[in-house]
């Protein structure tokens, strides 16, 4: 929690300072330019790549196959979006590299999953968060009964 609250914290201060250092050397204009041209290029690519995902996903759903590799680059295509919507050009990196599918799919992907795992690792044997173990026992008899005898009662 406290990683992400820093990175929240730090991405604005880096934006300015390089929103600064760019529009010195490029002129602020030509900057503000820029970093509307990649938002929209971004979209755009996004849109194309979501689609061909979309698509993917669906033909494996078909096929009674978990389309776990698309679902994650569904999500980190969303997150590319973001992140290119946000005005600057460190976060306008970050959303182009999650754009191109080797990086994708190599870097992201493995990181999101080692991510994943982590936390599954701390639920005790696949339970949700919410689970929650009392330690009480609850002790009982039960009887099973055929179904002709259901129906004769």
């Amino acid at each position: 929690m406290r990683k992400a609250l820093l990175f929240v914290l730090l991405i604005p201060v880096i934006e300015i300072l390089v929103l600064i250092e760019v529009g010195g050397q490029i002129g602020g204009l030509a900057s503000i330019l820029l970093i509307f041209s990649t938002a929209i290029f971004g979209l755009l690519i996004i849109k194309k790549q979501g689609g061909k995902t979309l698509l993917k996903a669906q033909e494996k759903l078909r096929a009674n196959i978990l389309p776990a590799q698309e679902m994650v680059d569904g999500l980190l295509l969303a997150i590319a979006g973001v992140f290119l919507l946000i005005p600057g050009f460190v976060t306008d990196a970050i959303g182009i590299l999650l754009l191109i599918p080797p990086i994708r799919k190599g870097l992201f992907f493995g990181v999101f999953m080692k991510l994943i795992v982590s936390k599954m690792k701390k639920t005790p044997h696949g339970a949700s968060r919410f689970y929650e173990n009392t330690g009480e026992i609850i002790e009982g008899e039960y009887i099973k009964e055929n179904k002709d005898q259901i129906d004769k009662n």
